[in-house]
């Protein structure tokens, strides 16, 4: 009876956002459209004004619209989310019959297929928003880590149809990974991806991201090339692996500080947990459960809560819950005790971030005791991924209806 209930709140949960979702179309905010003003930007910058950018996005976090409006920031569309909502129709219509899925699955990739980034070696995206981090990047310079989850999509729409067109854009994404991301090599057998053409960051979830996806297609394609390059960037994640199980965000050459978080550890165990699917290999396996062990025992407050970072549960963010539902929906197969911090998960997100309209809250804060929610409907970092990951859940069965 339980698990019939759990399908029941999914259910209803999905449909209250799919008709929000009609209601406000595919533009919206985003967490990081929001920037100083471009006084502060320089093609590398200052450690001074890193702090700036951080607080100037902050304070947004008050009264998000207020300060859109005041900068005169717009809705966008983006293709990162639209690469999520494009697989998370797919995942519906596959799961439930409908055709009115499939139809919104193929409008998303339609959008997707023609709205890449132009001037590069293959099929590529970014976000339609300037972004700093160590470096100025404007915006719609490609990403590998929005690449990678738009070729995703493309993979589960080539999987279904079987149209050498989507396979040959997986293809191509491949290329533009090898030819226009820089590729820094440690070892002979031991690479890292960039994360943009204009960066040599070393960022594992990203690189990871590179990584299963060149060997997933390199299979499919019998290109050993891709193969090749695709195990010499896990290898460089498996070299700096904890002690404790997890990777540091930042490759331990560029940041002396192990920052972790719960969404990008989550995109770097379920990109490993492919390679293991995809190789077999055992010391991949390895590696695979003792993230995974880490992740369910600092992650987690009560087996429920996704909590932010190892040490705080605020604020309690919609992608890390997002997170939390298709890591522990993805690994459940095989680690049984993920199904439970799944369930809870679900439950505890429906319960208390989706709102009456059908859209999810972006966080929940907490300070000094005073806790709010900032409520902003953020279409790539709280709906797209929502609807990816409730979509998951039923496609695959995870509970009996």
């Amino acid at each position: 009876m339980e698990d019939k209930n759990i399908v029941s709140k999914i259910k209803s949960s999905l449909t209250n956002l799919i008709n929000w979702i009609e209601r406000n179309g595919w533009s919206g905010y985003d967490p990081y459209d929001i920037q100083p003003p471009s006084l502060f930007f320089q093609k590398k910058l200052s450690p001074l004004k890193r702090p700036i950018i951080k607080i100037f996005t902050g304070i947004s976090k008050f009264s998000p619209i207020f300060f859109r409006n005041i900068f005169g920031i717009k809705k966008k569309i983006n293709s990162n989310a639209m690469g999520l909502f494009a697989e998370g129709y797919l995942n519906l219509f596959l799961a439930l019959k409908k055709e009115k899925y499939l139809d919104k699955a193929e409008e998303c990739f339609n959008w997707v297929e023609h709205n890449y980034s132009k001037g590069y070696s293959g099929y590529c995206w970014g976000y339609p928003f300037d972004w700093a981090s160590k470096i100025f990047i404007p915006k719609n310079t490609p990403s590998a880590v929005v690449s990678a989850i738009c070729g995703k999509s493309f993979w589960e729409y080539y999987q279904y149809t079987r149209d050498e067109k989507y396979l040959k854009i997986c293809k191509s994404i491949c290329n533009f990974f090898l030819k226009n991301l820089n590729i820094d090599k440690f070892s002979e057998d031991k690479i890292c991806f960039s994360y943009t053409p204009l960066d040599h960051f070393h960022v594992h979830n990203a690189n990871l991201f590179v990584a299963e996806f060149l060997i997933k297609i390199g299979k499919e394609i019998k290109n050993q090339e891709f193969i090749d390059c695709g195990l010499k960037a896990l290898n460089y994640a498996l070299s700096e692996q904890n002690e404790n199980g997890s990777i540091c965000y930042w490759g331990k050459d560029q940041e002396k500080r192990c920052y972790i978080d719960h969404y990008h550890s989550g995109f770097a165990i379920r990109s490993l947990y492919s390679i293991w699917k995809l190789t077999g290999d055992e010391k991949i396996h390895k590696a695979v459960s003792r993230y995974y062990n880490f992740y369910l025992n600092n992650f987690f407050k009560s087996k429920t809560i996704p909590k932010i970072t190892p040490t705080s549960i605020y604020p309690i963010d919609i992608h890390a819950c997002a997170e939390a539902i298709l890591c522990n929906g993805l690994l459940q197969g095989n680690f049984p005790k993920g199904k439970e911090y799944l369930e809870n998960s679900i439950k505890w997100v429906i319960e208390n971030m989706q709102t009456k309209e059908g859209w999810f809250i972006y966080r929940i804060e907490n300070i000094e005791g005073i806790k709010w929610g900032v409520k902003i409907p953020y279409i790539r970092w709280g709906q797209a991924w929502m609807l990816n990951a409730l979509s998951y859940v039923l496609l695959n069965k995870l509970f009996t209806s």
